[in-house]
């Protein structure tokens, strides 16, 4: 044991943070792979992990890199909520047009509620406010929180005692603020006797509900006033928001262009929004049952076409010209939503068209588009680092609020979420292309998030115990419980009671709400195919960051 011993201490700080990481990951991934009737720790068993490897560690004297742990955090969380933003980011936006208005709101009540909560222990106990800051902080699992309050703990002048005290509260109540929204999850789910399955299944539906707002409808003309009529003279049929990708005269099937002459009895098969196609039946004539498929004695085909082309990036459909190539874009797939084909509509990186129209011809439009399997395979680092760059500079801005000595800024978490979801929305900036594989994203996601947690652990194992057993870290642990606890119960029980949102969203609003990706990692875990967590995260992320970040500040500016 004394030459183990001996041989770490001569380990430079550096070699021994990265073994002591490397371990509490790997133990943190086997304790949290342990499940108890379909119950585990999940990816939070790494926190675990590395307090007990930073505890054996302060018991052997052995000393990291206090500096290099910091980084390591930090990045890994960089990296875990960048790779979220890539991920959502292109629905992002519709979905806050839709839903996002609900569950920002939910969300908010659950950090208003926490930092009522927070007041009430304020007046009920002794707790130093600078320790209760931390608390909270811990309680909800924001980083940046804890930071923002140190600061202004530091400008109205604090000593260094006074400073060491958000520390120890957030170290204390971190652990159970992530066990607690966890158990918040698990409680909600057997009370209500929720079904995981029923639940993706009910949020696939409404988003089936929603891609269908691009069904098919095939029509026949019975309007005389359009007998002889060009299919352009038609009212609302093109550029509208409306595609008509085939046409049948008799017996033959055509593709159809603006110049095409209508007659009573051809069918027209249309694709677009719903209420649009509703109104073109009203114009036409009446729906035809039968089906204009190209694939039974006529020379029409189609195929899908990957956008992968950069000179096709940011350009409209119109600019390819593909009418006068007897082509037609009838679809357009986008992060697995439909969105209309309309001539108006940019391209991004990674779209999937459904061309229709010859062979020939649509062999020809393949090369405007790309259609490169392999790079829809491969990561572009150089996007990535540059939006990570990006986020960095967007979180480093401060943001004047009036009535508070200090700017608040989205930090180091938020900056990179917020720019990522925008890059992905966008789509590229100049060479830069922000697609990433789904296979890909899945591992930067999970080993930031490895990350991340092995250095809070780390960083917490070494005064931990000490502060648990010796000093008031019971009583303080109990106090952060009830922060992370009551909040979350009560608003998760009126937002699937009286609201009836759906629960796999509902988690990860939850999750979103205390700024804690280990619980959206768990949240995932129950349901790995599903969006609906990811996407619920996102939402009110930017703005949970916000408030957490502003809370602790305007706490210690308020008592003290």
């Amino acid at each position: 044991m004394e030459m183990i011993l001996g041989f770490l201490h001569g380990l430079s700080g550096v070699a021994l943070g990265t073994a002591a990481l490397s371990l509490a990951g790997a133990l943190g991934l086997l304790l949290g792979g342990l499940s108890w009737r379909g119950i585990g720790l999940g990816i939070g068993g790494v926190l675990f992990a590395g307090i007990f490897v930073g505890h054996l560690a302060s018991l052997a004297g052995l000393a990291f890199d206090g500096a290099m742990i910091e980084f390591i955090r930090e990045f890994g969380l960089i990296l875990f909520v960048f790779t979220i933003g890539i991920q959502v980011g292109p629905g992002f936006f519709s979905t806050l047009q839709k839903s996002g208005l609900q569950l920002n709101l939910i969300a908010a009540a659950i950090v208003v509620l926490g930092v009522v909560v927070t007041l009430g222990l304020h007046a009920l106990t002794a707790v130093p406010v600078p320790a209760l800051v931390g608390l909270m902080s811990g309680a909800v699992t924001n980083t940046p929180g804890l930071g923002a309050a140190t600061q202004v703990l530091k400008d109205i002048g604090a000593d260094p005692a006074t400073l060491s005290q958000p520390g120890l509260g957030y170290a204390v109540a971190y652990p159970f603020g992530i066990l607690g929204i966890l158990a918040s999850m698990l409680l909600l789910r057997a009370v209500l006797k929720i079904r995981v399955e029923a639940e993706e299944a009910a949020f696939d539906a409404t988003r089936a509900r929603g891609a269908a707002e691009l069904p098919s409808l095939n029509l026949r003309v019975r309007n005389p006033n359009l007998d002889g009529l060009r299919l352009g003279e038609v009212p609302d049929l093109y550029d509208a928001g409306v595609v008509v990708s085939r046409l049948r005269k008799g017996d033959e099937l055509l593709h159809p262009t603006r110049d095409t002459v209508l007659n009573l009895g051809d069918v027209l098969h249309l694709v677009g929004p719903a209420p649009k196609l509703h109104a073109m039946e009203l114009i036409l004539g009446e729906r035809a049952e039968s089906a204009l498929t190209t694939t039974k004695g006529t020379r029409l085909a189609w195929e899908r076409i990957a956008v992968t082309e950069k000179k096709a990036l940011g350009r409209h459909i119109r600019d390819f010209g593909l009418e006068a190539q007897n082509v037609t874009i009838s679809r357009v797939m986008r992060a697995g939503t439909e969105v209309p084909a309309d001539g108006a509509l940019t391209l991004q990186f990674g779209d999937i068209l459904t061309v229709v129209g010859g062979k020939a011809e649509i062999a020809a439009a393949r090369p405007f588009f790309g259609n490169q399997q392999r790079s829809l395979e491969s990561v572009q680092f150089s996007a990535v680092f540059i939006g990570i760059v990006l986020g960095v500079l967007v979180g480093s801005v401060p943001i004047l609020v009036p009535g508070l000595p200090a700017p608040l800024k989205l930090g180091l978490a938020g900056g990179p979420l917020v720019v990522a979801i925008v890059l992905s929305r966008i789509g590229f900036l100049g060479p830069f292309v922000f697609f990433m594989p789904p296979v890909a994203n899945h591992a930067l996601r999970e080993l930031g998030i490895v990350l991340f947690l092995a250095a809070v652990g780390l960083k917490a194992g070494d005064s931990f115990l000490a502060t648990l057993i010796h000093g008031d870290g019971l009583i303080w642990m109990l106090y952060g419980a009830i922060i992370t606890l009551v909040p979350l119960l009560i608003v998760g029980f009126a937002a699937r009671m009286i609201w009836k949102v759906n629960y796999l969203s509902l988690a990860g609003v939850l999750a979103g709400s205390m700024t804690d990706p280990p619980a959206l990692a768990f949240a995932n875990a129950m349901a790995p195919t599903a969006a609906a967590q990811s996407i619920g995260y996102a939402a009110v992320y930017p703005l949970v960051m916000c408030l957490r970040i502003l809370a602790p500040q305007v706490l210690v500016l308020l008592l003290m």
